[in-house]
């Protein structure tokens, strides 16, 4: 089966006349408020009826009428609910100010109540205090023992509990420290009441907010407003206003970075892979021949942090989504799990040897779904997350794939298949199918539960160096020694494109990958990084800098820059400059 298309070695694209941009990374950081959770609170029940209400409308202006009735019967659900709340509430301060706490009891114990264990505790210490003021020691022994007791987690602070049993052995109820300032029943009792209509004002005044005119085309128009700030807090900015065609994911135009942005200096031997740290881009981390992971500041290539522990080359890295964690795969046969909460003081928080997790594989064959033999260790090439990142994706020289559940520490599948080692293995992004490409020139399709090969593709006339899936999960990108990138259709696995014009023949892990759904990039033995038009395959970047082998090239949206891994010892990141007018420049929303 032959691909549609061959890249060609022009230096740019054909094709309509893309948008220019301009950079404004300086004022980035300054004028956007960074998006968190102290915005507002999700599960504020004010909050939680406006989006009811917003979606109510939206729903009634595109003709879901009967989609709109079913929101608000199951909204009304919750809404009875809160309208008996307010009633309980009600019932039980007019029971707590007259005194009637067999009624005060009653309502307790049915009442739909938010927070019912502090209201509780509060009611039956009023009770408590009235019963050691009338000097009823039996009666006060008994709440305290059977109604107190349990909810002593809820006492106002920490030792007011001790301070309650202690009154059953003073004279006066002033003469326990918590309670000095002691007024008398009558006032306790306003005292709760109060606390108690400081609830139910809290309740109404969020239904009188409920009243509020609610703008047409609100849940639109709060779209278009977080649009127009995706668009604002972007490094580069078009001149012409973008059309977006999808919601799905944050606008992040997709420029042909054309010149060196930073270089990062301070690996002792060749940086065989980079992975950046958190989806904002700010810090990156790379994994070197000296042994080493050093995090770096992408802003200042400031080295943050070195990771030292393994005792051979780190072959890969990765990084959870949260920019917490990072996995390394090194030459040592080990994999480490670095906690990397404080960049400034990473730690190492498990090594998994090959020793071990053969060990593992072993005892679980019969309840895992293991297939042959374990492996028979050595070098580890590959690590990767499962979408869910509940699991941790190791390759290597032993041509096996084992799957580790985080969790339990165990290998909870081992697949064997491949005739020599994997260069590397992924999971697609729905999580059933785990992807390898090996030196014996095939990539495999492994379900994820069965453990099975489910497809073999020979197609590249070299070893498969690398393998990448696209976002969107319908695309896969190989790497080979024969001098090519491949693109692959996921749902038909049909050869869609190949991108030439780089250099992959030796002995190194060359890998490529996605920028965007327009660009594909990858590294060359040359000693440059290419970027190729994914449908038109030709090569519209050549970026030149380094001074040795250039591995792999990592791409982030958030910054749009991206960095590279070099043999030459360094990190680069690259740009788009708008005045180099020299290199093309391409944009897409």
């Amino acid at each position: 089966m032959e691909e549609q298309k061959d890249a060609s070695n022009s230096n740019s694209s054909t094709g309509p006349e893309t948008p220019r941009f301009h950079s404004h990374h300086s004022e980035t950081t300054r004028l956007c408020t960074q998006v968190n959770a102290e915005l507002f609170d999700a599960t504020n029940p004010r909050i939680h009826r406006d989006i009811i209400r917003i979606i109510a409308q939206y729903l009634d202006a595109q003709g879901y009428t009967s989609t709109k009735v079913t929101l608000y019967d199951e909204a009304n659900v919750k809404q009875q609910q809160e309208n008996n709340y307010i009633s309980d509430v009600v019932r039980l301060r007019v029971a707590i100010l007259d005194g009637e706490w067999d009624e005060a009891d009653r309502i307790c114990a049915s009442a739909y109540l938010k927070d019912k264990k502090h209201i509780l505790y509060s009611v039956y210490k009023q009770q408590y205090l009235e019963l050691i003021d009338d000097n009823e020691s039996q009666k006060a022994f008994t709440t305290l023992t059977k109604h107190l007791k349990p909810l002593e987690s809820q006492q106002a602070f920490q030792g007011e509990f001790r301070d309650l049993c202690y009154l059953l052995t003073t004279k006066a109820i002033q003469d326990a420290p918590a309670f000095r300032n002691w007024d008398g029943i009558a006032s306790s009792r306003e005292k709760l009441a109060e606390y108690l209509q400081n609830i139910l004002e809290y309740e109404i005044v969020g239904r009188e907010n409920e009243q509020q005119l609610l703008k047409p085309n609100r849940l639109v128009t709060l779209l278009r407003q977080a649009v127009a700030y995706q668009i604002e807090s972007c490094q580069y900015h078009s001149e012409s206003i973008p059309l977006v065609s999808s919601l799905l994911s944050d606008y992040a135009p997709v420029v042909v970075p054309n010149t060196e942005q930073r270089a990062f200096v301070g690996h002792l031997g060749n940086v065989k892979c980079t992975e950046y740290v958190g989806a904002h881009g700010n810090f990156v981390a790379s994994g070197s021949s000296d042994n080493t992971i050093r995090i770096w500041d992408t802003e200042s290539s400031e080295c943050l942090a070195t990771l030292r522990g393994h005792t051979s080359r780190i072959w890969d890295i990765c990084v959870d989504r949260m920019g917490t964690t990072l996995i390394s795969a090194s030459g040592d046969c080990t994999v480490k799990i670095w906690d990397i909460h404080d960049l400034h003081k990473p730690q190492c928080t498990a090594t998994i040897p090959t020793s071990r997790l053969d060990s593992l594989a072993s005892s679980n064959a019969n309840t895992t779904g293991s297939i042959g033999g374990v492996g028979q260790g050595g070098d580890i090439y590959s690590v990767s997350l499962t979408p869910l990142e509940s699991h941790i994706i190791m390759a290597g020289y032993d041509r096996t794939i084992r799957l580790y559940d985080r969790v339990t520490g165990r290998v909870v599948q081992t697949l064997h298949g491949h005739d020599l080692s994997v260069a590397q293995a992924v999971a697609n992004p729905l999580g059933n199918l785990i992807i390898s490409g090996s030196k014996d020139q095939t990539i495999r399709f492994w379900d994820t539960i069965s453990g099975t090969c489910v497809k073999s593709l020979r197609s590249h006339l070299g070893e498969v160096t690398s393998v990448a899936t696209s976002d969107s999960g319908m695309l896969l990108l190989s790497s080979s020694k024969d001098n090519s990138n491949r693109l692959w259709d996921l749902r038909s696995l049909k050869r869609l494109r190949r991108y030439k014009g780089h250099q992959n023949t030796s002995k190194n892990f060359i890998r490529s990958g996605f920028i965007g759904d327009s660009l594909v990039v990858g590294g060359s033995e040359d000693g440059m990084v290419y970027i190729w038009d994914r449908e038109s395959t030709n090569v519209v970047q050549r970026l030149d800098g380094h001074k040795g082998i250039v591995y792999e090239a990592k791409w982030n949206p958030k910054r749009g820059i991206l960095c590279s891994a070099s043999d030459d010892w360094t990190l680069k990141t690259w740009w788009f400059d708008p005045a180099n007018t020299a290199s093309a420049a391409a944009g897409s929303s």
